[in-house]
């Protein structure tokens, strides 16, 4: 039986404030921004925190519906648009899934070859001047890449429209942390052969500081503006794919690991995840929501296009001076991955 989504007609949001707690003890550590650190600030509820914001959010819920394993998307959505990128021997390079800007892709839209580019410019033929019409824009992501109707995309090449055509994200996440209190803590890197070695060589002990927070609640705050899904002129079918693959997206992060950082893993207070708008509506399970995405998905195949692009170019790399100036990848840095 299809999932009902008749409690979400006329309403122009879907709202969810979801619970969480960190899975064992009580500290987590939270992102943390370049020359800012972690995101503190004042609210009504005291002392409050930004635990992991929209962006990085955006790239979680992208990664959902993609299986590390076989380089593909997961069984439920298969036949969904997307851009395979191999290189010329046929081997996976990447996919705009994973890409930072989905279908603004350097590795689509830079290649020497302009094959890609060119194919985009005749989808997306008529643009050039004028107004942007967002129907035949929205038809063409759903065609290629619908995940950038959800999670936004900015095709900023001149040759697409002089480089105007974006679109907001129509599903949000960010999680907040209220009523919070610094837990310090730290370690030191220790070298048993030379302690007392060259630090700035790797040597030697290290010793270090962080901090570490309580709560006393953190909530995840999801929204999906089903205004703009509407407002795309889809055909009905595409706009329900839309909304099924966007619940199955955040039934799946729910189900799945919360661990967003090696001090940070959370889990889910409750069983029962209730919309905070409309009242009326609770996320179904993860095993409907694969059947009825499958189901739409099927229904759609005429207006979805997957694809697979050879990138031909040598791809290079910056010197090893410039790479060790990159963040930690464990620091709980915030990834800027995705379109405002």
């Amino acid at each position: 039986m299809s999932i009902d989504l008749s409690p979400l007609d006329g309403a122009p949001r879907l709202l969810f404030a979801v619970a969480l707690a960190p899975l064992q003890g009580q500290r987590f550590q939270p992102t943390g921004f370049p020359g800012l650190g972690a995101a503190t600030f004042r609210s009504a509820a005291g002392d409050s925190l930004l635990v992991e914001s929209a962006q990085s959010m955006a790239n979680r819920l992208e990664m959902t519906i993609w299986d590390e394993a076989s380089n593909d998307v997961v069984a439920a959505a298969k036949g969904i648009s997307h851009v395979r990128v191999t290189r010329a021997d046929g081997s996976f390079l990447t996919d705009t899934i994973l890409e930072a800007h989905r279908l603004n892709s350097p590795y689509l839209l830079e290649a020497k070859d302009h094959l890609f580019l060119d194919r985009l410019k005749t989808e997306l033929g008529g643009l050039e001047t004028g107004p942007v019409n967002r129907k035949q824009l929205a038809a063409t992501l759903f065609k290629l890449d619908l995940g950038s109707l959800l999670h936004g995309v900015f095709l900023a090449k001149k040759e697409l429209a002089g480089g105007r055509l974006r679109l907001a994200r129509a599903m949000s996440a960010f999680i907040e942390a209220d009523g919070v209190r610094v837990a310090a803590s730290g370690g030191v890197k220790n070298d048993h052969v030379n302690p007392s070695g060259e630090t700035k060589q790797g040597f030697g002990n290290v010793p270090f500081a962080r901090d570490e927070f309580t709560a006393e609640h953190i909530t995840l705050y999801v929204n999906l503006d089903l205004k703009q899904l509407r407002g795309y002129g889809l055909p009905e079918d595409a706009t329900r794919l839309l909304v099924l693959l966007a619940l199955y997206k955040l039934r799946a992060l729910l189900d799945g690991s919360l661990r967003l950082r090696s001090a940070c893993d959370l889990a889910v207070l409750g069983t029962d995840v209730v919309a905070t708008s409309p009242l009326s509506f609770e996320l179904p399970a993860l095993a409907a929501l694969a059947a009825d995405v499958a189901l739409a998905v099927a229904t759609c195949a005429s207006l979805l296009a997957p694809s697979t692009v050879i990138y031909p170019d040598k791809i290079e790399s910056k010197s090893a001076e410039t790479q060790s100036k990159g963040d930690d990848p464990d620091s709980g840095s915030d990834s800027e991955n995705d379109e405002a």
